[in-house]
């Protein structure tokens, strides 16, 4: 095993889902944690009361923070180093798209990613859904679940925990084209 995977989760501040307010980052190298970011992000809009209720990121929490466009020489480093990971996968790289786009940001046209929960469903076929937290508790993964670095930190564990079982995290890789 010599993959380098950024293991990534997103909370948005409303249901549009265009933009970031918070952001979790997990770097996993040869089966091992490097590396772990957080970042709080002023999304640079308005925040629903259903985001706000279950992520806990209020408009007063974000007021002064960077936003996505200010982080994302920081941030594309983690973002280019290797496959991208996440938790039903399809919703964060949407996001990440979304996020790309409204800043006017040209990174790359596409990138290899893999869904945590996709791995989940062939690996762990029992369990009543493959939601997070029902994967974490059925494994005993500490989470805070929509917290955005608890949730990066879980789904890295879960990707650990598939590559120590002996899946073959290759063939879950998928290509997401960002034009």
């Amino acid at each position: 095993m010599n993959e380098r995977y950024t293991v990534f989760d997103v909370e948005t501040p409303n249901r549009l889902n265009n933009r970031m307010s918070a952001l979790g980052l997990t770097v996993v190298e040869n089966g091992e944690i490097t590396d772990e970011r957080a970042y709080l992000i002023d999304p640079e809009c308005w925040f629903d009361a259903f985001n706000t209720a279950l992520t806990g990121i209020t408009p007063e929490a974000v007021r002064g923070k960077p936003t996505f466009g200010e982080l994302w020489p920081e941030l594309e480093p983690y973002f280019s180093g290797g496959v991208l990971v996440a938790h039903n996968a399809p919703f964060d790289m949407c996001v990440l798209a979304k996020c790309l786009r409204a800043y006017g940001i040209s990174w790359r046209g596409e990138a290899p990613y893999a869904c945590t929960c996709r791995m989940g469903r062939r690996a762990l076929p029992y369990l009543p859904n493959h939601k997070l937290n029902t994967m974490c508790a059925a494994l005993g993964i500490g989470l805070d679940h929509h917290n955005a670095m608890s949730d990066a930190h879980a789904a890295a564990e879960l990707l650990r925990y598939y590559i120590s079982a002996g899946e073959d995290i290759g063939s879950y890789v998928k290509s997401y084209r960002f034009y």
